[in-house]
């Protein structure tokens, strides 16, 4: 829905739109609506650095290319294993401010009463450095950033690609748990309706009995 709601409002500035889907359930549902796209990926169940480096270069050759002006990637971002949030972060082009004053977080899957959690360890944002004057670089800063800036894409593709892998498994737990649950609701009324039956079986049973005794001593 959110990839449906971003398209159509860009649309809708006359900007052209192109979806590169990343995962089988998100090509086959581009394709029943008969959306043709460049390229697709299958997302593994667990990401590695290689694939998202995979997806990030060819992001980026099409924006250096200059066959598109704006990448931006929709992913599902984990908050609990209750909850996700359907997100939209800019990969390129770049921005001068905010790489460096954005926060991060560490999600820790743990069990407490017998049930799973997740610890979640908030870490503040990197304050940002400022180089000396005087610094001087083996290299020329322009190829310091060539080299840095295609790991940072990675780097930003594999977390995304990770909270996504994150949020389905964490409702497919949610999914399993509420069966469990109903699972075991239905047991409990299943034995208490047997419980009864059982219970008036034996009633029905000593009753004509007593009658029975009552008749033969009449």
């Amino acid at each position: 829905k959110k990839t449906e709601a971003r398209k159509k409002e860009l649309e809708d500035q006359g900007i052209e739109v192109e979806i590169v889907p990343i995962g089988t359930k998100l090509s086959a549902y581009y394709k029943r609506r008969d959306v043709t796209f460049p390229q697709q990926y299958n997302c593994p169940q667990v990401p590695t650095a290689d694939f998202a480096s995979s997806i990030s270069r060819s992001m980026l050759e099409k924006f250096l290319e200059g066959e598109t002006d704006k990448v931006e990637l929709i992913y599902t971002k984990f908050v609990s294993l209750i909850a996700s949030s359907p997100t939209i972060r800019t990969i390129l082009p770049l921005s001068a401010t905010g790489i460096e004053t954005e926060g991060d977080e560490i999600f820790e899957l743990t069990t407490k009463d017998g049930d799973f959690v997740v610890e979640t360890t908030s870490l503040d944002p990197a304050e940002p450095k400022v180089f000396p004057k005087d610094t001087i670089f083996e290299q020329d800063p322009v190829q310091i950033l060539n080299g840095i800036l295609p790991l940072y894409l990675d780097g930003q593709i594999l977390r995304s690609l990770q909270e996504s892998v994150a949020s389905e498994l964490a409702s497919r737990m949610q999914s399993m748990q509420s069966a469990s649950d109903n699972a075991k609701d239905l047991k409990k009324q299943l034995s208490q309706s047997y419980n009864r039956i059982r219970q008036a079986g034996v009633t029905q049973e000593i009753l004509e009995i007593v009658a029975g005794a009552t008749a033969a001593a009449g």
